[in-house]
């Protein structure tokens, strides 16, 4: 595999995740667990993409594999047009470092740092960041960067989890559960952050849920049962996440 590289191409609309085919089995035999089951899905760069689907679907198994966090046993992933399946450990190192930012449904701070020395950690690493309180003045917290989690709310820590994801400039921000531990009205503001991301930085946007009234704020709307994409639509017109309710 060539060094990952951004694609000079001019088609359109460019791709820039793709998974094909892919499969995902854990166990062997008659306890076998198929996660995933022949999965295509190709993100554009720029969109924000909705991934619905009820518990077992198999929507957090494909945001790992498409993050370089777990490898398919079957099927591939293409970054850019480049596959990742035979990168090494250190490729696929560099390009969770380099391109791909996570939120995940735990804010995963790390209690004794402030906000803006939890944001520090990423950026400490990346090749081209953006300042710590700069990150964090994107999502409204930079009068909050000195304080501490405990200091915060459930949707600040979010926030600053956001903050933390995006410091680094990835190209691709996947989202896991990220309203799950929210109360509906601080879930919007955390939805409302991400919107400005996707919007503001071009930032290609997944968020994996749950929750069918987040759907409307996408671009499309990808729908997950067993271990396969049964739905795939796109959203005329997105819904601003100040008017979603649930």
């Amino acid at each position: 595999m060539e060094p990952l590289s951004r694609s000079n191409s001019t088609s359109s609309p460019p791709a820039i995740l793709r998974a094909v085919k892919l499969t995902k089995v854990y166990g062997h035999g008659a306890s076998a667990v198929h996660a995933l089951r022949g999965v295509d899905l190709s993100l554009v760069r720029g969109e924000l993409v909705v991934l619905l689907g009820p518990s077992g679907s198999g929507k957090s198994t494909l945001l790992n594999i498409l993050g370089g966090l777990d490898q398919p046993t079957g099927g591939e992933v293409l970054f850019d047009g480049q596959p990742l399946s035979d990168a090494d450990d250190d490729r696929l190192t560099r390009f969770r470092r380099e391109r791909v930012g996570f939120v995940f449904q735990f804010y995963n701070l790390i209690s004794s740092l402030t906000a803006v020395e939890n944001v520090a950690l990423v950026t400490e690493i990346a090749a081209n960041p953006m300042s710590p309180r700069e990150a964090l003045d994107l999502v409204g917290l930079a009068e909050r960067a000195n304080h501490f989690p405990a200091e915060l709310s459930g949707g600040e820590q979010q926030r600053v989890a956001i903050a933390r994801a995006i410091a680094k400039r990835p190209e691709i921000l996947l989202c896991d559960e990220p309203t799950g531990a929210l109360d509906s009205q601080t879930g919007v503001v955390v939805l409302e952050v991400i919107e400005r991301i996707n919007r503001e930085v071009g930032t290609t946007s997944l968020i994996i849920t749950h929750n069918v009234s987040i759907a409307g704020m996408a671009d499309r709307v990808v729908t997950m049962a067993d271990g396969r994409i049964v739905e795939d639509r796109v959203i005329e017109t997105r819904v601003a996440p100040s008017a979603i309710t649930w």
